[in-house]
């Protein structure tokens, strides 16, 4: 699987802002319950920006775009079908049919069918192309929903009754949580380290923030194209090493990402290397101390740096 979506064609802000403005104009002229959440649906122009886009505020949404032409399209869309609904609507999938609605299909400039894109708040932050066994979706939608999906709202119109907010909600989360919504990165990683500045012992803040460092940087990194590819192309070339670790990251694929910083690290030396094992040190805290890729990689650390 490759690593962050970079289609030139794809412009999901503004669309995020139409869905927006459309859904408060709807919300104030109708006072009808909301209508339950379908974990697995077919996009078309009419439900494009509301069904997709603004929903990626609140899940992680996959869009699979494809066509029955294609018989790798249908293993796709049979097996998404499945995983949405067995999801918990943690994540949504929406099927674009790209003979049926082009238009659609062009907005994202895919190159192939079927092209799988997952989208979180707005942006789209990594894809694939063609088909994937089973086994790799799985772990590629559980990366997706672990590590972005702490990070957006959750639903809003299940169509079930919403609990009550606790009274004792943190406004400072509130902060970071509408900041990330907006795609402010900077204002939320500000309202974390104020939460941090109380309580420096919070883990889950810590992985808050050190989350939104790493999408900030990708975000960045990604306006110049694909950052695996860059990589890939300049293997001396660290700054490229280290956006490329990021998409790994975000990709879903941790160990490699910590293997590329690891073989830049050694053939480089001074400070090239010490900002290396920085980053590294820095992806490791993304996860649980005892996850069995983060200690493989401590150890090839260990000799990388002797």
């Amino acid at each position: 699987m490759t690593g962050p979506y970079v289609g030139g064609a794809l412009d999901l802000g503004a669309i995020k802002q139409q869905a927006e403005a459309k859904a408060k104009a709807q919300e104030q002229g109708t006072t009808g319950a909301p209508a339950g959440i379908q974990p697995f649906f077919e996009v078309t122009e009419q439900n494009f920006e509301n069904d997709l886009v603004r929903r990626s505020a609140e899940v992680p949404v996959i869009a699979l775009i494809g066509s029955p032409r294609s018989p790798a399209s249908e293993q796709l869309k049979k097996d998404f079908e499945e995983m949405a609904a067995a999801g918990g609507l943690k994540f949504i999938v929406g099927y674009i049919n790209a003979d049926v609605v082009p238009q659609v299909a062009q907005v994202f400039g895919v190159q192939n069918l079927p092209t799988t894109v997952a989208i979180a708040a707005g942006q789209p932050v990594t894809n694939f192309e063609g088909s994937q066994p089973r086994e790799n979706l799985e772990q590629w939608v559980a990366a997706i929903v672990d590590k972005l999906g702490p990070q957006l709202r959750g639903l809003q119109d299940t169509g079930a009754e919403q609990p009550q907010a606790e009274e004792t909600s943190d406004p400072r989360l509130l902060v970071a949580e509408d900041a990330l919504n907006a795609g402010d990165f900077d204002a939320a990683i500000a309202a974390y380290d104020e939460v941090l500045a109380a309580e420096p012992d919070n883990a889950e803040i810590k992985q808050a923030r050190a989350t939104t460092v790493v999408l900030k940087r990708l975000k960045a990194s990604a306006k110049d194209g694909d950052p695996i590819a860059e990589a890939e192309d300049n293997p001396q070339d660290v700054d490229k090493q280290l956006a490329a670790a990021d998409a790994h990251i975000v990709a879903g694929t941790p160990d490699v990402a910590f293997s590329r910083l690891i073989d830049a690290m050694k053939v480089t030396a001074g400070d090239d290397k010490a900002r290396l094992k920085d980053r590294l040190l820095e992806l490791f805290a993304l996860y649980d101390s005892g996850d069995p890729r983060v200690l493989a990689a401590r150890t090839q650390l260990a000799s990388a740096l002797y």
